[in-house]
């Protein structure tokens, strides 16, 4: 929208410019936690969700294993 006034057009250009630079900041502090919260995660050593549900279910596997020899030496 082009005005007849250069004060408005000036100030259209500079909240133009200035919201660019929020959104900018926001991508760039979005950007910062999330790497944060990573360097957190690996420092505390937590396991994904991935490998818990495999080490899961390696263990419910080997206690059917243990069952099924205790009860063939118990027979």
């Amino acid at each position: 929208m082009q005005t007849q006034n250069p004060f408005l057009d000036e100030m259209a250009k500079l909240t133009q410019a200035a919201m660019g630079l929020a959104q900018a900041a926001g991508e760039e502090a979005k950007s910062a936690f999330r790497s944060q919260t990573d360097k957190w995660a690996a420092d505390l050593d937590l396991v994904r969700r991935e490998e818990y549900d495999a080490l899961k279910a390696e263990v419910a596997a080997l206690r059917a294993e243990i069952a099924a020899l205790k009860a063939a030496k118990g027979a």
